[in-house]
């Protein structure tokens, strides 16, 4: 398939700027791929989807306030640093974005709030640059001091400034291991009575950690998507996940449900020879598209995604094309909200 397949008519859909009150009070769309039939629910209802046996993936990486507004040396003209990933915890170097990018050298020092000190060590891109904090103390207090002065990194397509909320809401309950730039959004409708109602249920929950990047926002430039190449993205897999996603296949009755792209991507990733899960980290810049085998995923909760994207590319292999784009026109029709703060999907 190409890129122009996956385009669709966008100007008139909702896409909003603030999540629903409570996390699960969202729509859901349920799609059965067997018998081709769609259904509408509430999130709040998914658990009834679930068997006892099942295994729930859920992506627990957590966003952190990778935005970061400060002062250059001497001229105290106003920049803003934007924290990529840090690259080496010991010596606090991290890879960043800089605006504006043609006033910030190798050499300069930063000054940001708290007294807080960075100064950049080299040039990556035409905005990249590699920086290192300036700071004495350990890393989880540095880490503090971003928490306090670091503003949340919205997705580019919601044009609001970021605001206090947003370091809870733009952000899953299970949020755990701390990396991510971009929230695994169809996670952020669970709400701990949900979850609890799904473990009571007989349901297995297994963590993954995939560390989102900027580059999810990143438009695919190629009408062959064969040319295109994602960026890499930090994942873990732990033993006792890998465990609960063999048991399940193993059955044969249970499925193993994704929630989110990069849950699939992850568990994707890390598949043995005869087709189970493997214990393992790493970096992955898995791109999936169709058509593609899927070795483990046998069920997937998803938002609902920009044209040509990546993750729309992803859930069209999943789940069948033409199926998918006659789910997203009714989506349109009946007014489901789209994007990382819209509402969800479940395909099965």
């Amino acid at each position: 398939m190409k890129l122009t397949d996956f385009r669709y008519e966008f100007e008139k859909i909702k896409v909003p700027t603030h999540p629903v009150e409570p996390r699960d009070s969202a729509k859901l769309m349920v799609l059965n791929r067997a018998e081709k039939t769609i259904t509408h629910e509430k999130f709040s209802d998914i658990h009834k989807y679930f068997n006892a046996g099942d295994c729930l993936v859920l992506n627990n990486t957590k966003v952190f306030p990778a935005r970061l507004k400060g002062k250059k040396e001497k001229t105290e003209a106003s920049i803003e640093v934007f924290l990529l990933r840090e690259l080496q915890p010991e010596n606090m170097l991290w890879d960043v974005l800089v605006e504006p990018a043609r006033k910030i050298r190798i050499g300069n020092k930063l000054y940001f709030d708290e007294d807080l000190v960075a100064e950049v060590v080299d040039n990556t891109t035409s905005r990249g640059r590699t920086i290192r904090f300036l700071f004495d103390g350990p890393n989880e207090d540095l880490y503090a001091i971003l928490d306090r002065i670091g503003e949340m990194p919205l997705p580019p397509y919601i044009k609001r400034k970021p605001e206090e909320i947003d370091k809870e809401r733009y952000q899953t309950i299970y949020a755990k291991e701390r990396g991510a730039v971009a929230a695994p959004t169809a996670g952020m409708h669970f709400t701990d009575e949900l979850l609890k109602k799904l473990a009571d249920k007989g349901v297995k929950i297994a963590p993954i950690t995939l560390h989102i990047g900027w580059g999810t926002f990143r438009a695919v430039e190629v009408e062959d998507l064969t040319k295109h190449r994602m960026d890499s993205e930090n994942y873990h897999i732990s033993q006792e996940t890998a465990v609960q996603i063999n048991e399940t296949l193993n059955s044969k009755k249970n499925r193993v449900i994704a929630c989110g792209t990069t849950s699939v991507r992850t568990i994707e990733t890390s598949v043995t020879a005869s087709g189970h899960s493997k214990a393992s980290f790493g970096w992955t810049d898995k791109f999936i598209y169709p058509p593609y085998d899927f070795k483990i995923t046998e069920g997937l909760i998803t938002n609902f995604h920009q044209p040509e994207s990546t993750l729309l590319m992803l859930v069209a292999a999943f789940c069948d094309y033409d199926f998918l784009m006659g789910a997203y026109a009714e989506a349109v029709e009946k007014k489901y909200r789209f994007h990382s703060f819209g509402d969800a999907m479940l395909i099965l």
